[in-house]
């Protein structure tokens, strides 16, 4: 019998790959000098940060942090293939059923290692995104490093020569050089929002196709395992034959159709929000969005054009104005009174008799 080990001979694009067209091969897939082991694993994590500028040191050292995990997840999709092709050498000799399955079985198994190699060439671009915000901290550290080697020359100066005519000059080179390192730490500041988000979406974007799609082989493997008769069967007695061989065919071909036909919108995983979080994240992007656009305040003083709702003043009852009048009158009454309030004397110099 015939065992195939891969879901397609010939590999069509994907509608996912004609609307999001994949990247080149990982950088990790080649030019390996230390082997798969651990110790080159070590050695990169180790040896990262311990050169180059201070300033990029913490972020060349989760770039290679993350070079040892696609090196893994590489690693883990060849052994994935390899598996995938020993389970339907191992079913080969079973039952018709058995056999038939375990083959099926082995090409989904087969095809979740070919997309965790794609899955590797995704997460190549967050972090090649990611090596980008390195060397700008990189490239930044030396107007760091001058302004502080100007400012420490100054204070020295100040120390033993406070009279030097050095000191002025010096003042001047810092000034330059503290409005150069501004301009190179506001270039840092915009480029590592950027891009952090840039190479965070890749990634992300990748899980979430990977994953949307090992979840479709799984669906499909678990159809596959209904067509096993698990029933018991006493010693002496035959099983019926097997009549699934077009059933498997079948799901094998569905589960290629949904894989093919699968794109980011039609995802069936969704995550929402609840309602607290979507009004706090809303007004977090209407502040962003008024920062960088400017607040209008052109509607804040519109004239009222509706000239029916104003009523000039003569116009207006007498009687009201009167009745205020009224109780304007009677409390100036209690307060010029000989008694005041409550009855109460008026506190204050009594005249004096003439």
């Amino acid at each position: 019998m015939h065992r195939t080990y891969s879901m397609r001979q010939s590999r069509a694009p994907t509608a996912s790959q004609i609307q999001n067209p994949p990247p080149p091969p990982s950088s990790t897939k080649s030019g390996r000098l230390f082997g798969r082991g651990g110790f080159g694993h070590a050695l990169r994590r180790n040896a990262a940060g311990a050169f180059g500028p201070d300033l990029a040191k913490k972020l060349t050292q989760l770039v290679k942090m993350e070079k040892n995990v696609m090196r893994s997840l590489e690693l883990v999709a060849k052994e994935r293939m390899e598996v995938a092709q020993q389970l339907s050498l191992w079913g080969e000799a079973g039952d018709e059923d058995v056999s038939d399955v375990t083959d099926k079985l082995g090409v989904l198994l087969y095809e979740i290692g070919e997309l965790e190699d794609q899955y590797v060439d995704r997460y190549d671009q967050y972090r090649v995104t990611m090596k980008s915000i390195r060397n700008i901290e990189a490239s930044v550290q030396p107007s760091r490093d001058r302004k502080q080697k100007i400012a420490d020359q100054i204070a020295q100066l100040k120390y033993k020569e406070p009279n030097s005519p050095k000191i002025v000059v010096l003042e001047q080179e810092l000034v330059r050089a503290e409005a150069e390192s501004l301009v190179a730490e506001a270039q840092l500041s915009n480029i590592t929002r950027e891009k952090i988000k840039a190479a965070y979406t890749y990634q992300f974007d990748a899980l979430r196709e990977h994953s949307e799609k090992v979840a479709i082989i799984a669906g499909f493997g678990k159809h596959l395992l209904e067509l096993i008769d698990d029933t018991p069967v006493t010693p002496g007695e035959t099983r019926p034959a097997y009549d699934g061989y077009e059933a498997s065919k079948a799901i094998i071909q569905d589960c290629e159709e949904a894989l093919t036909n699968w794109v980011s919108s039609n995802a069936a995983v969704s995550a929402k929000l609840s309602t607290r979080a979507r009004t706090l994240s809303t007004r977090r992007r209407n502040n962003i969005k008024a920062r960088s656009e400017g607040l209008d305040l052109s509607g804040q003083d519109v004239p009222l054009n509706d000239r029916d709702s104003w009523v000039a003043a003569g116009d207006h009852k007498g009687e009201e104005y009167e009745e205020e009048s009224d109780v304007d009158d009677q409390a100036h009454s209690v307060l010029d009174s000989d008694n005041g309030l409550n009855g109460t004397e008026q506190r204050g110099r009594q005249p004096i008799a003439a």
